[in-house]
């Protein structure tokens, strides 16, 4: 094969990849009103599928993404705001439906234990190796200068 041929195949392999998503949400869904329906494809962007866990419920096909899409939608239909909708969802599913959660003290906590303690214990090393006093060399007496040079000698 060429090289445009191959460029051309992962480019279109790319972008069939890409079109899987759009075909998780299904024409029965999708909103009369293309600004809402646009808010509500940004909103399920956005929201965790709780079964697949690595999409969102947008590029998933699974029963309970199509749910709550169905109930993005409803909510978004009834007036609410986006805001209203998330918090709405999140109040039914809790925080590990967002995608990209919330920065709270739990979340820093979470996040910030292990450099807090990586950089107590690299503190730690630093104060430790600073505290050792190094050892001298310690000179041989006349007597085991005498005892190393027979064993060596005894050894050749």
């Amino acid at each position: 094969m060429r090289l445009p041929r191959v460029l051309a195949l992962i480019l279109g392999l790319f972008l069939a990849i890409q079109a899987v998503g759009a075909l998780a949400v299904t024409p029965d869904e999708v909103l009369a009103d293309p600004a809402l329906e646009a808010r509500a494809r940004a909103i399920s962007a956005g929201l965790r599928c709780m079964i697949c866990q690595n999409q969102s419920i947008d590029e998933s096909d699974a029963a309970l993404a199509k749910d709550l899409r169905v109930l993005v939608r409803q909510r978004l239909v009834a007036g609410d705001t986006d805001e209203e909708v998330i918090a709405y969802v999140v109040s039914r599913y809790g925080e590990f439906v967002l995608l990209k959660p919330v920065f709270n003290w739990r979340n820093a906590l979470l996040w910030g234990t292990p450099l807090v303690l990586l950089l107590v214990g690299g503190g730690y090393i630093v104060v430790a190796s600073r505290r050792r006093k190094p050892t001298s060399a310690q000179v041989l007496t006349d007597e085991e200068k005498t005892a190393l040079a027979e064993a060596l000698r005894r050894e050749t």
